[in-house]
């Protein structure tokens, strides 16, 4: 039966994986742009549309000013000049592209006076040719009218990625369905089991082997035995957040929303790394508290973490200094800050402060706590006080460290942002201490705020100010962990706590943001790792930890695959994929570098592999453990 198993996973691995090549391959939609003019005088490329601006009035120039709607509070920029009429019916045209990826404003004004002629808002669509004509209303008539009217319909861009994750869940389904059937004796038993007695983990054993190795122990399992803990669903949700990682870094089909925010909000690409934190907070309880139990001193542990952190740190920056075929890289230009060194800095001080206030989890009376106890927080106030201190230096630093030339507290993005008042104070505070410790030159040098607010200082969204929040949101995983563990025994104890803890920080959440994008107290924003960032990421981590633990730990249903592969081997997966990134065949030359079809089946091919190289993998026991 595990033979069978192991046969049924890796098959329906592959299937997902052509399952969706094929789907992005056939969907329309994701070509380069039609033939809409062979005489256009502008050639688009990705996430553009064709505008043509006709001015029809007499002995007049206009000015266009345009920007996202995204852009908050932003200056509008100079889209295009515009000459006046030459004669009746020859009006002044410009032709211009204009971007896709948000709603756009456009604002036409009179050159000589700069005085506004008409305003509109618009989305425009990838590839699609648009005519905006400038005219009056009547000859006679002093009243103007600006008419936006649609030439060519655009392409629709998103069909590929719809397609791919429909045919991908319904393989998902169909293959959940299909092991159902081969096993429905086997489900017909843990029912009969289920009714008479507690869950089982009988069905999942069964397929997947020793709990030792494959990392399998259920519920039941943790009271007959002290073998290391691991659980499933914590495996399964590092993996979810890696692999989310991996298609994101690869460039997630150049979609705008499997990139990162430019400042305020947030994309798919803003929920991996919190998650991945979050869940490393989950896994140092879980694994220290076992290491204690085995009889581990605290020193020999304590210098296990320190080296590990270590360890991170160097990796990290090799990782985020690729220089293998361009020389010696020089040390002026060497960027500190990255992924692995925020994992390494947040895993040092959260174990430590677990190790320093260490105690045992108590076993005798697990079976007589209340749904209503709240000893895995009572237990741990030493660790709280500390993380709230922590907390409060942030928004010492954030909303009360002078910072030369820019507001005290300023949360923006600088640049074109606030009406370009602050032009070279992104991020504020935050940006401000990595540019005073660090320097200019060692921070990253392309933020995403530069995408719509065209800001031009470094700035370092895994900066200083920005780890004290990751150790929050850590810390916050380690009271998950300490949820699995001190209530082992009560499944509804645990789903209850979850469920609490996922609402306060959501209300928590709601109340610094004002439930909006821009006008809270602290908004939601990745780039600062602004606290509200860290409420809103962890309360739906737990969230999410409410739907796996019950259907991969408790009631078996799913067994993580395939994302609990690479959760197994999350290290080898992160540093693999960074390393060889830009190799075949994780990468090739595109036909069209303009489609975000060919992009899509690209980046998801190179995502899938990893998948498969983490399965190979787990199936020789091979992990990478630092």
């Amino acid at each position: 039966m595990g033979g069978v198993g192991s046969a049924g996973r890796a098959l329906a691995a592959l299937l997902l994986a052509a399952s969706v090549l094929s789907a992005a391959l056939l969907a329309p939609g994701g070509s380069s742009a039609p033939d809409l003019d062979k005489k256009k005088p502008v050639e688009l490329k990705m996430d553009q549309a064709l505008l043509l601006i006709h001015n029809e009035l007499p002995g007049t120039n206009l000015t266009v000013y345009w920007n996202f709607d995204r852009c908050y509070h932003c200056l509008l920029q100079v889209l295009a000049n515009v000459s006046q009429r030459r004669k009746a019916g020859e009006p002044g045209i410009a032709a211009v592209a204009v971007g896709t990826q948000h709603g756009s404003i456009l604002q036409l004004n009179y050159t000589a006076e700069d005085k506004e002629v008409c305003r509109l808002e618009y989305k425009f669509g990838e590839f699609g040719n648009y005519s905006l004509s400038v005219k009056h209303v009547r000859d006679g008539v002093n009243e103007i009218t600006c008419d936006l009217v649609v030439n060519k319909e655009p392409v629709d861009s998103n069909l590929p990625v719809g397609i791919a994750f429909l045919v991908g869940m319904g393989l998902i389904i169909a293959v959940s369905f299909l092991r159902f059937l081969l096993s429905l004796e086997d489900f017909q038993n843990w029912i009969s089991k289920a009714i008479n007695s507690r869950e089982t983990d009988r069905l999942i054993n069964s397929e997947l082997g020793s709990p030792s190795r494959a990392s399998d122990t259920q519920p039941e399992a943790w009271r007959r035995s002290a073998a290391p803990l691991r659980l499933r669903c914590v495996d399964t949700f590092r993996g979810m957040a890696l692999i989310l990682m991996v298609f994101v870094n690869y460039g997630g089909g150049k979609y705008w929303y499997f990139k990162h925010s430019s400042w305020n909000g947030l994309t798919v690409a803003d929920l991996v790394f919190p998650w991945f934190v979050f869940i490393m907070g989950a896994s140092i309880f879980l694994s220290m508290t076992s290491v204690l139990q085995r009889g581990c001193s605290k020193f020999r542990l304590l210098g296990k973490i320190a080296w590990r952190s270590f360890l991170l740190i160097c990796i990290g920056i090799f990782v985020v200094n690729p220089n293998y075929c361009l020389g010696p890289l020089s040390w002026e230009k060497v960027r500190i800050p990255g992924v692995l060194q925020r994992l390494g800095a947040t895993y040092f001080v959260v174990a430590v402060l677990e190790l320093l206030f260490a105690k045992p989890v108590p076993e005798t009376c697990a079976s007589e706590r209340s749904c209503f106890s709240l000893l895995d927080v009572t237990a741990s106030w030493p660790q709280w006080l500390i993380v709230l201190i922590l907390e409060g230096v942030w928004l010492a630093l954030t909303f009360f460290l002078p910072v030369p030339g820019c507001p005290t507290g300023y949360l923006g993005p600088g640049g074109i942002g606030d009406g370009g008042r602050f032009w070279n104070c992104t991020g504020g505070a935050a940006g401000y201490v990595d540019r005073l410790l660090l320097g200019d030159q060692h921070l990253y040098q392309h933020p995403s705020s530069a995408v719509l607010y065209h800001t031009e200082v470094a700035y370092d969204p895994e900066g200083i100010l920005g780890t004290i929040n990751s150790i929050v949101m850590a810390f916050l995983g380690v009271q998950a962990g300490k949820i699995l563990l001190y209530y082992k025994d009560q499944t509804r104890g645990i789903l209850i706590r979850f469920a609490a803890w996922g609402c306060l920080l959501g209300l928590v959440s709601a109340a610094l943001t004002k439930a909006s994008e821009n006008e809270g107290f602290i908004p939601v924003n990745k780039n600062l790792w602004s606290v509200s960032y860290v409420t809103t990421l962890s309360s739906w981590a737990f969230l999410a930890l409410l739907v796996l633990y019950p259907v991969v730990d408790v009631k078996g249903l799913w067994t993580g695959a395939p994302f609990f592969y690479p959760g197994m081997n999350s290290i080898l997966v992160y540093v693999g994929h960074e390393v060889f990134a830009n190799y075949f065949p994780f990468q090739w030359k595109l036909g069209d570098p303009q489609s975000h079809r060919e992009h899509l089946v690209q980046n998801t091919v190179a995502t899938a592999l990893w998948v498969l190289i983490a399965y190979v993998l787990y199936k020789k026991k091979v992990f990478w453990k630092i």
